[in-house]
């Protein structure tokens, strides 16, 4: 499939020329706490599998949870931790979950078993028909997500009934019309948010 060859490609090349980077963050996370350089969560992949997806750790290993949620300036976090999720550095590791097949460069964002145990019985499949991704709508529309979850009373149920209703909308609309054009606008779309920054409103 040519989706699957662009993301090996891609993902092989982008993870050469970043060796330097990836290195240079894994020293960063190993001697800012103590703990492993890569946090691993499970999450559910195409046809419902479950997989460890990977990043670099960044919160404390004695406050990590299992939760999917963060929250404004989660105390949790480390300070190279919040540099490292602000400039979506964390999130490199994935392309070895793209190499693995785990993962797609674009494609819905994977949830934790326990939010998907909440979708609606037509999303779930639909959804779970395509291979998650490291990028996609929401991501772009939701990269200040937990600067708006610490807006909230009730972070974890404005979440369940606000943003992902909509994630899963736009998870549903990629899977209705899955297409090469689509994911280079996702990715141009991606870095621009990255490097260009709007300000929550």
């Amino acid at each position: 499939m040519l989706k699957r060859a662009i993301d090996l490609t891609i993902s092989g090349i982008v993870l050469l020329i970043a060796l330097p980077f990836l290195a240079a963050a894994a020293l960063a996370v190993r001697f800012s706490s103590p703990g492993p350089v890569l946090f691993r969560q499970r999450r559910v992949g195409r046809n419902g599998d479950v997989f460890d997806i990977l990043k670099f750790r960044t919160m404390r290993v004695a406050q990590d949870t299992t939760n999917a949620i963060t929250i404004g300036r989660d105390p949790r976090i480390t300070q190279i931790g919040h540099f490292l999720r602000q400039s979506k550095i964390d999130e490199l590791p994935q392309l070895i979950n793209v190499l693995r097949g785990d993962m797609s460069l674009v494609g819905p964002r994977p949830e934790v078993p326990h939010y998907v145990e909440l979708y609606p019985d037509d999303l779930r499949h639909k959804i779970l028909s395509v291979r998650p991704g490291i990028t996609d709508r929401a991501s772009i529309k939701y990269r200040n997500e937990a600067e708006l979850l610490a807006r909230q009373s009730d972070p974890d149920g404005y979440y369940r009934s606000v943003i992902m209703p909509d994630k899963l909308r736009l998870a549903a609309q990629y899977a209705d019309r899955v297409s090469i054009p689509e994911d280079i606008r996702v990715i141009f779309d991606t870095l621009k948010a990255v490097f260009w920054p709007q300000p929550l409103n």
